[in-house]
């Protein structure tokens, strides 16, 4: 699906978000290691659609930053980047989420929404969706990446009438993804 190899992509490049390296070679380098770690976080078959994270590659250094539902999973995760090859070192900053009854049914009742409704069943289909539902204390995040505009401003609102009180939506459409790629 040509709009998920965009959304990777665009992953891709937020990973290198930070400063530069300082040399051509060190930022193909790592970009190498960015397009290795998000192969890594996105391939842990435990990582989900209620997780987000994100990191940030310079000379070598994986600074990873984001939330995640369980510790097991930050450990995971980072043991993963760990054994990847230019790594010299992982600077954990993922935090998980507490431990919360109505963020949990939260998260599936925006899920069983987005997911479940007709616009959405393409996205549903893939291994990886690529919307993540983040809840923490009720409040509401969607990251990822969507085909149009419809569908991301439908995404917020199932969200909102799954209960959801406040969506930051930082949805990205895949046009929108193509044009920061192109920077």
């Amino acid at each position: 699906m040509k709009g998920m190899k965009t959304a990777v992509l665009l992953l891709a490049l937020a990973l290198l978000a930070g400063p530069g390296a300082s040399t051509a070679s060190a930022q193909r380098k790592d970009f190498t290691i960015a397009l290795d770690v998000l192969s890594a976080v996105t391939e842990y078959d435990q990582y989900s659609i209620f997780d987000d994270v994100t990191a940030n590659v310079k000379d070598g250094v994986v600074t990873l930053t984001g939330k995640v539902t369980t510790p097991y999973k930050q450990d995971e995760i980072v043991k993963r980047v760990k054994k990847l090859k230019g790594v010299t070192e992982v600077r954990n900053q993922i935090t998980v989420f507490p431990a919360s009854k109505f963020d949990d049914d939260l998260r599936i009742r925006i899920r069983d929404a987005i997911y479940n409704h007709s616009n959405f069943w393409d996205y549903a289909s893939l291994a990886k969706p690529p919307i993540h539902i983040i809840v923490e204390g009720s409040h509401v995040t969607l990251t990822g990446i969507v085909h149009s505009d419809v569908d991301r401003r439908l995404a917020q609102s199932l969200a909102m009438q799954a209960g959801a009180a406040n969506v930051n939506n930082n949805l990205k459409t895949d046009s929108e993804a193509r044009a920061e790629l192109a920077r």
